[in-house]
């Protein structure tokens, strides 16, 4: 589009909300044709499917760098400012945001457009009113219409994130500030959506339409959210009032600032903006001029734009580079600062063999160094790809195809995470430009839809990357639920299988009496959604536990895994862990911490339940052990009998002979008598409780002799095994088992083959005949090896010598100390005194 003077040209400026955007469509939809460009390639898609609807797709183009869909009757062309066509004539012609003449980087795109781009009839310049004394000095020509605001802003001060109101947008300067705040909106108020510009217009739309749709009510992004994008959004938080502009760390200035509050409020509905609290003192603050100037919308104007000469001298490189550094005669022109494009096209032509191309050569490497950089890794690494592609359109040729199709097909993978995801969107965005250029493939159709659906697929997996890591649906409807009704009013019910739902959706499970949270919840989420449920759930809790105690005892089991804590459980769900009690049989009941949801009587009568039940299996499978303990208080008995039934209980039903050989030489017949009614066999090697060596019995004791140590479960032994291997000392003797070398033999086992060989001995049997104290079959049907059974026959008194055994007595040995007394245990200590 040539500048031509024919047409009207107006100048609508004016603040944020204001309908600027609005006037120009509709003003193009009333022409002919038309074209508008815009600063943003999203704001040029929202645009576009806006046109649509009134025109029809037959008629409506979209023309950016990475997107193109041309119809071949197009009349209405929405597009970047970079991507207007400048060789077609419309009707109608407009150029957003034009205040952004004052760019850095993309400025003199602007304010080449602003002066070239012309509609033959209307010509429309949008922009702040801070662009006047520009349009008044560049094109006097051009009508100045002023817009008022539709609506009011106002300054709202500093909030906390947790106290955000609804339909909030939070701004910020970096991705990583982007994904941190809203993992925390997440966290506090069940997700937010998120917008930046790196994103394909696909991801954006869809995150948008969540925030649209109500399913959050917050959003965070970055400052391209100021460029003209239409949401409710209510309020405006800053996160922060500085940006990395390209080149410093810099303040932002006032109309930056305006355009990003001034999306607070939309048509006739007020807004306001603020800052957001994150603690300290050094969070971002507003100043009282800058707070004064947003508020009434007065800027400073603008006193330049940036220039760079379009009339550009393709003679050679050399000249190109002089035609683009040319300077404007006018003082409000100025040199635009090295853009991309241009430090580019320097480091190529630091080769003296692509500096000395001419002509036709020179212009395909200035279209090649106007491939953007998407992925933002600067000039030096830029300068290689577009390099690589100049390499092949140098001369007329096509980018290498099995290069293209390799480089498009290494992105398309939706694995990886947001930031992997977003890098290779990045990335196709390239290979996107590069297809929309006809010249430089020789399928560029083919190629074009290629890198459409691949990047369809990405913007697909990015929003769901997104939702899944940004968005809890479930802690938004708890938030809100709780906000509207009270946490009491939630509708919680439990299902058969124990599948917990506040409402529609699933939070968890309960399991026996404890509450899990869906594992699909963040731990950041589970304290809310533990606290929702456990209001609502005291009652089927508590239901739970009456049913619990009405039924019979079956339903407790003793917990007692190999390794672990020891405890009661019913249903396979633990209920109380036993912990060192008042004695060995008595010992304590700790009740689990999921019982402290109970009410407090049925927490009550649920212990003095399992409390019962652990009595009575103490009783049925170590009573005699019971009995024992009874027994060492008994006055009617025998200071000897009360001293051994005292020490014996506390070694839990089993001690060797010699360590109780003082007691034993005290007793009498009637003593002797009492012990056998108590079922304590006085072996020849160990003294126990014959009822004890019972699988069930074993495992009790096992259990209880465990919890009085403070040790784990040991590892039981198969149900009726007499031998062990590899056990240690500490297992093997809770287990009831005499150590032969490597070998364990269970202690009633020992004793009937020591009880065999000093029968033996004691027989008459003729002369000559050989001793033979060994009861073969027993040994045989225990798998007993040589070894253990020379060990235990050493320790019964006998030895061999010649495959012949011979009694050698028990050898002279210092007398055993008892096992040290426990404390409290006073007819050990009387023992102590009598010897």
């Amino acid at each position: 589009m040539a500048a031509r003077n024919d047409g009207i040209i107006r100048a609508v400026l004016g603040p944020t909300n204001t309908g600027k955007t609005h006037l120009a469509i509709e003003r193009m939809c009333a022409h002919s044709s038309g074209v508008i460009g815009f600063p943003l390639r999203l704001l040029a898609r929202e645009v576009y499917d806006r046109v649509v609807t009134l025109k029809g797709e037959a008629s409506v183009a979209l023309l950016t760098g990475e997107e193109r869909i041309v119809p071949p009757k197009a009349r209405y062309w929405l597009s970047t400012v970079e991507s207007m066509p400048t060789d077609q004539d419309h009707a109608f012609c407009a150029i957003d945001e034009a205040q952004l003449g004052t760019d850095p980087e993309r400025g003199h795109v602007f304010t080449d457009r602003m002066l070239r781009a012309r509609g033959r009839e209307e010509t429309l310049i949008l922009g702040s009113a801070t662009l006047k004394p520009m349009v008044r000095e560049l094109i006097p020509e051009a009508e100045i219409v002023s817009r008022p605001r539709f609506s009011t802003l106002r300054y709202a001060g500093s909030v906390k994130l947790s106290r955000l109101p609804p339909r909030s947008a939070i701004v910020a300067f970096s991705a990583e500030q982007v994904y941190a705040l809203a993992e925390m909106l997440r966290r506090f108020k069940g997700g937010a959506a998120v917008v930046m510009g790196a994103l394909s217009p696909a991801t954006r739309n869809a995150q948008v339409a969540m925030f649209q749709r109500g399913e959050v009510d917050y959003l965070v992004a970055t400052d391209a959210v100021g460029m003209g994008l239409n949401m409710d959004v209510a309020h405006v938080a800053f996160a922060g009032l500085e940006k990395f502009d390209g080149r410093r760390e810099r303040r932002l200035t006032i109309p930056e600032m305006a355009q990003i509050a001034g999306r607070a409020g939309r048509h006739q509905r007020d807004g306001t903006f603020g800052t957001l609290g994150l603690g300290g003192d050094n969070g971002p603050a507003f100043t009282d001029e800058e707070i004064n100037a947003i508020e009434e919308h007065r800027f400073r104007p603008l006193d330049h734009l940036y220039w760079r000469n379009s009339d550009l001298d393709f003679t050679d490189v050399t000249a190109l580079i002089r035609s683009l550094e040319m300077r404007s005669e006018d003082p409000v022109l100025r040199s635009a600062p090295l853009a991309i494009d241009l430090a580019v096209l320097k480091l190529i032509a630091e080769d003296p063999a692509i500096a000395d191309r001419k002509g036709i050569a020179a212009r395909r490497l200035w279209a090649a160094c106007g491939l953007p950089d998407f992925r933002k890794v600067g000039p030096m690494h830029h300068a290689r790809m577009v390099r690589r592609v100049f390499g092949y359109i140098a001369d007329g040729g096509h980018l290498a195809q099995d290069w293209f199709a390799a480089e498009v097909s290494r992105l398309d993978n939706v694995s990886g995470d947001i930031e992997a995801l977003a890098d290779r969107l990045a990335g196709v965005r390239s290979w996107a430009y590069i297809a929309h250029r006809s010249d430089w493939l020789a399928d560029p159709a083919k190629w074009a839809e290629r890198t459409r659906q691949v990047e369809a697929r990405l913007s697909d997996a990015l929003h769901e990357r997104l939702t899944q890591r940004f968005v809890d649906r479930r802690t938004a409807v708890l938030v809100r639920d709780i906000g509207a009704r009270g946490a009491d009013a939630l509708p919680v019910t439990v299902a058969a299988d124990g599948e917990v739902s506040v409402g529609p959706e699933p939070i968890g499970h309960l399991t026996g009496f404890e509450f899990k949270v869906d594992p699909a919840a963040r731990l950041a989420d589970k304290r809310l959604l533990l606290a929702a449920a456990e209001r609502r759930l005291g009652d089927e809790l508590d239901r739970r536990a009456r049913a619990l105690c009405a039924d019979e005892d079956q339903r407790f089991t003793l917990f007692a895994p190999a390794g672990g804590d020891i405890g009661i459980a019913a249903d396979g769900h633990l209920l109380a862990r036993l912990a060192p009690g008042r004695s060995l049989t008595e010992p304590a009941l700790r009740t689990a911490r999921a019982l402290d949801r109970l009410s407090a009587p049925a927490r009550a009568e649920l212990r003095a339940r399992m409390e019962a039940w652990l009595e009575r299996q103490v009783q049925r499978h170590c009573g005699d052990l019971v009995r024992l303990g009874a027994a060492s208080t008994d006055r009617h008995l025998g200071a000897p009998v009360r001293a051994l039934t005292a020490m014996l209980y506390d070694a839990g039903g089993l001690m060797p002979r010699r360590a109780l050989a003082e007691p034993i030489g005290q007793l009498d017949r009637p003593m002797r008598a009492a012990l056998h009614k108590l079922r304590v066999r006085l072996g020849a090697l160990d003294v126990f409780a014959t009822s004890l060596m019972k699988p069930e019995a074993q495992r009790w004791r096992a259990a209880l002799l465990a919890v009085r140590a403070g040790r784990p479960m040991p590892a039981l032994p198969r149900p009726g095994a007499a031998t062990l291997d590899g056990a240690s000392d500490r297992n093997g003797a809770a287990l009831a088992y005499r150590r032969l070398g490597e070998t364990w033999l269970r202690v009633d086992l020992a004793d009937r083959l020591a009880a065999f060989a000093h029968q033996a001995r004691a027989a008459e049997r003729p002369a000559g005949t050989p001793l033979e104290p060994v009861d073969r079959d027993l040994v045989t049907s225990l798998g007993l090896s040589e070894t253990a059974l020379a060990a235990l026959m050493a320790e019964v008194g006998f030895r061999q010598t010649d495959s012949a055994w011979h009694w050698r007595g028990t050898r002279p040995r210092t007398r055993a100390r008892p096992a040290p007394a426990r404390p409290g245990n006073a007819f050990a200590a009387l023992a102590g005194l009598k010897r």
